[in-house]
């Protein structure tokens, strides 16, 4: 992630809608990485830091609120904006608690996530 456009992370456990997340995020000119390990982002170099990150709220083996506390903890990744998303529509509050800066409920519109991800820019 070493250009001038804007860097979206996606961490999901879903490799389906991490490619397709991927594809309508690079299509909209973001760089774009995507990982289905949330032990990623605990490893995330200061140089190679997005301007956002999609999170799942469940990634296998690991809760993505644990994932958001941690970054919303640690000084070079608490400014980092965090969309968190999740099969589950009431889970927002949750997301909130844990430091993410928005939630969407999944299945969600494209134009929507897209809306969210320019306003955290």
């Amino acid at each position: 992630m070493q250009s001038g456009k804007k860097r979206v992370l996606v961490v999901d456990d879903d490799p389906d809608i991490l490619e397709f997340l991927q594809a309508m995020l690079e299509d909209a000119g973001y760089e774009v990485a995507i990982t289905e390990k949330g032990d990623y982002l605990e490893q995330i170099e200061k140089h190679t830091l997005p301007d956002v990150i999609i999170l799942d709220m469940l990634i296998s083996g690991k809760d993505g609120r644990e994932i958001a506390r941690y970054l919303k903890s640690q000084e070079h990744t608490r400014a980092i904006p965090i969309i968190m998303i999740s099969a589950h529509p009431s889970a927002e509050r949750a997301a909130r608690a844990c430091g993410a800066d928005d939630f969407l409920a999944k299945p969600f519109d494209m134009d929507d996530l897209l809306a969210k991800v320019a306003s955290h820019m």
